[in-house]
């Protein structure tokens, strides 16, 4: 499976996933400009765009896409959350799949402070593989099988969120709120622990905080409970 991360973060989120047959974009928080770049001028063959809130750095081109003729794929807490309806939009129940392109996908509730957030499961009917993408939650219930690739966010360290408090950097609230609403290393280490990873090929960590997070520690410490390929953006 190709995955290219377009943006991500508090400026903006966007993942272009392919396997060779059909591609999907996870998210689309980034103008429509950068997401038609992104894509590498083949916005016309996204299988559909499946969006994991309405929080602008991961919705703001939503309906630029849908008016360029993309499927686009939420909760219907998203969607009302948007103000957006018509054909392009598909309100999607949790724990149900759906088929875009070439792909299987299941949306799954994640916990974050927003209307009806989700992530989402997908499996290539051509290749097999199964990807498994999450950002800005506090907390995944779910475990999943049979995983070959994870986008996952690893925002903070509990560790590097302290020091930012110490430091000044930000406040005490702030980093309460940061800790409800974003993945940590360690929460993302006790999720790990959980999943079976037996097929796991690569995993990106994602949205990592510009004052928060220590990419290199972050990189090594999942290297080391996964063996695996490990990227960060």
């Amino acid at each position: 499976m190709d995955i290219k991360v377009i943006a991500s973060g508090s400026t903006g989120n966007a993942v272009r996933i392919s396997d060779g047959t059909s591609s999907l974009l996870l998210d689309a928080g980034v103008t429509i400009k950068r997401l038609i770049s992104g894509t590498g001028y083949t916005l016309s063959d996204i299988a559909g765009c499946f969006i994991t809130h309405e929080h602008s750095d991961h919705s703001c081109a939503v309906k630029s896409a849908a008016g360029l003729g993309v499927d686009i794929y939420a909760s219907g807490g998203t969607f009302d959350a948007l103000n957006v309806s018509g054909h392009r939009y598909h309100r999607l129940p949790p724990l149900e799949t759906v088929t875009a392109g070439t792909f299987k996908v299941m949306a799954f509730d994640v916990t974050h402070d927003a209307a009806e957030p989700f992530g989402y499961l997908a499996e290539s009917m051509v290749t097999g593989e199964k990807l498994l993408y999450f950002s800005d939650t506090s907390y995944v219930k779910y475990t999943f099988t049979g995983l070959s690739h994870i986008i996952a966010e690893c925002n903070h360290g509990e560790q590097e969120l302290r020091q930012s408090v110490h430091d000044g950097i930000i406040d005490a609230d702030l980093a309460k709120r940061i800790a409800r609403n974003h993945f940590s290393l360690e929460r993302l280490v006790e999720f790990l622990n959980a999943n079976d990873l037996s097929g796991l090929k690569m995993i990106w960590l994602i949205h990592l905080s510009d004052n928060n997070s220590n990419p290199d520690k972050f990189k090594r410490t999942v290297q080391r409970i996964t063996g695996t390929e490990v990227y960060f953006h």
